[in-house]
């Protein structure tokens, strides 16, 4: 089982890519909570460049608050992160989480059952860019 929903986008820019991903992730019922570029932080703090790479936490408040009354500690593992990064040349690749399999872990049908709908809007989030 993949981890993650993936798309890659030949001969787009990356700041295109990330402006439709963050259209897509609104028009599916996910807010972006937290961003990262992992570029810039790698360069401030040890100095080391990497091609373009931008973690987007994504989070559908329903959803998040079904699976916190389903498992409090899920917490834990929210939100759902979306990667968007150059893979090279005018490559650009989006990566979301697959809720389903990270929440393997926790022995509870009931979460899993969540996790499942929350990959569905993701996939779709994904397939939308």
């Amino acid at each position: 089982m993949s981890y993650t929903i993936d798309r890659t986008f030949e001969g787009t820019d990356f700041a295109s890519v990330v402006e439709r991903t963050r259209a897509a992730l609104a028009a599916n019922g996910f807010g972006v909570l937290t961003e990262i570029d992992v570029k810039a932080t790698l360069k401030k703090k040890i100095d080391q460049d990497i091609d373009d790479y931008l973690i987007l936490g994504a989070c559908n408040p329903k959803m998040a608050h079904q699976a916190i009354g389903i498992e409090p500690k899920v917490g834990a593992m929210l939100p759902c992160n979306v990667i968007v990064r150059r893979t090279g040349g005018n490559s650009v690749m989006v990566s979301a989480i697959d809720p389903q399999a990270s929440m393997e872990a926790i022995p509870n049908d009931r979460l899993k059952s969540v996790a499942g709908e929350v990959r569905d809007m993701l996939r779709k989030a994904v397939e939308a860019i």
